[in-house]
């Protein structure tokens, strides 16, 4: 059981005594984490002696109302920054305003959590900013060791999971609160996104495992005759409801069957991220052409979409782990910038390679070969 030191920082005794009592016992715990956390907690009632307990000893938690006798809470919290000192700094207050928030987030304030609260809310905010340490502390000490793709591994995890995750929770307060009414179709915008976010976490979880089982090598191959144009549709059924979305059309060339020693999870994960950003990087009423073709000792599997299609420039950065093509086409589409970087890792395991054609505004092509065994 590991201990997070808390400082809270309030002129009401209520306030400060309602916390510790509400944290005495609390205790953090998710399965992706090796260990528990539960809390020491400390008091301030002034931005002074919070200052003076921050300079003193090491706080990973401070939680800091903003009307405070003396300076106030944004001051302390500017001397955090200004210092830089190592405490997640949640602001608690009934004063909370725009030009509050935008000041406090400039300044590194992790969260808000308004007065009143309840004991629920409070431990919520608390689960949070606890994960926040651990992914931050594990990325540390990863980064130290030299682990560089796991610091990455959890980085882009943290950074990219926060936004929907953020996104989902407020639709869900609006419709708990029923802000916009009382009938479920009055939310069908927000339970469509918050759908859209689930989905593209999930999506960037998956991405993520395959990169890191595949860089580790501890994802063993298991090798076998398996039939291409099976997985080929196999992925199409899988895509199939994305295209109906932007009415995008699927077009196949293949021949009954064609036979290749492989394993049948990596080939799918190539068929479907292919597929996949052809699809999303379609535009409405678009195609998307697929062929299987064997010669001269090798397999390949061409697919072509009539999409936005990116620059030359743009080419060059696509099988980078983590990078995206960003611009006012793509603002709007969701990934990990993983799908392309999995697949080249997963065709240097058979020798094979992949490459790409694309023009802006008519779309772009990929051709993968693999060689015969």
């Amino acid at each position: 059981m590991s201990k997070l030191k808390i400082l809270v920082v309030d002129d009401e005794p209520g306030i400060r005594s309602g916390i510790t009592r509400i944290l005495r016992n609390f205790v953090v715990s998710f399965a992706f984490m090796e260990e528990d956390f539960e809390f020491d907690i400390l008091e301030s009632e002034t931005g002074e002696d919070a200052v003076k307990k921050l300079d003193s000893q090491s706080i990973d938690i401070t939680l800091l109302d903003n009307k405070l006798p003396g300076i106030e809470g944004i001051e302390v919290l500017e001397y955090i920054k200004k210092n830089k000192i190592g405490t997640a700094v949640m602001m608690i207050t009934s004063y909370a305003s725009l030009d509050l928030a935008v000041k406090a987030t400039k300044n590194g304030a992790f969260n808000f959590i308004p007065k009143p609260f309840t004991p629920q809310e409070l431990r919520a905010a608390i689960e949070s900013i606890t994960k926040h340490l651990f992914l931050k502390r594990m990325t540390k000490k990863m980064h130290a060791e030299g682990k560089q793709i796991r610091f990455q591994f959890l980085s882009v995890l943290s950074h990219e999971l926060k936004s929907p995750l953020n996104a989902i929770e407020g639709y869900l307060r609006i419709m708990q609160d029923k802000q916009v009414g009382v009938n479920i179709d009055d939310y069908e915008v927000m339970i469509s996104r918050s759908m859209e976010r689930i989905k593209g976490m999930r999506d960037l979880i998956i991405d993520l495992l395959d990169l890191t089982r595949i860089e580790s090598g501890e994802k063993k191959q298991n090798l076998k005759d398996v039939n291409l144009v099976e997985i080929a549709n196999l992925s199409i059924d899988t895509m199939e409801p994305m295209a109906i979305q932007k009415n995008v059309k699927i077009i196949t060339d293949f021949p009954e069957q064609e036979i290749i020693t492989a394993d049948v999870n990596e080939i799918e994960i190539i068929f479907n991220n292919l597929l996949s950003n052809a699809i999303k990087y379609n535009k409405d009423d678009g195609e998307v052409y697929i062929s299987l073709k064997k010669g001269n000792g090798e397999f390949k599997i061409i697919v072509r979409d009539t999409g936005i299609g990116m620059s030359e420039e743009d080419t060059l950065q696509l099988f980078k782990e983590f990078s995206r093509i960003r611009n006012e086409k793509t603002k709007s589409i969701t990934g990990s910038g993983l799908g392309l970087s999995i697949t080249q890792k997963i065709l240097k395991l058979y020798n094979g390679k992949i490459e790409v054609k694309s023009e802006e505004d008519k779309g772009t092509e990929f051709t993968v070969t693999i060689p015969e065994k």
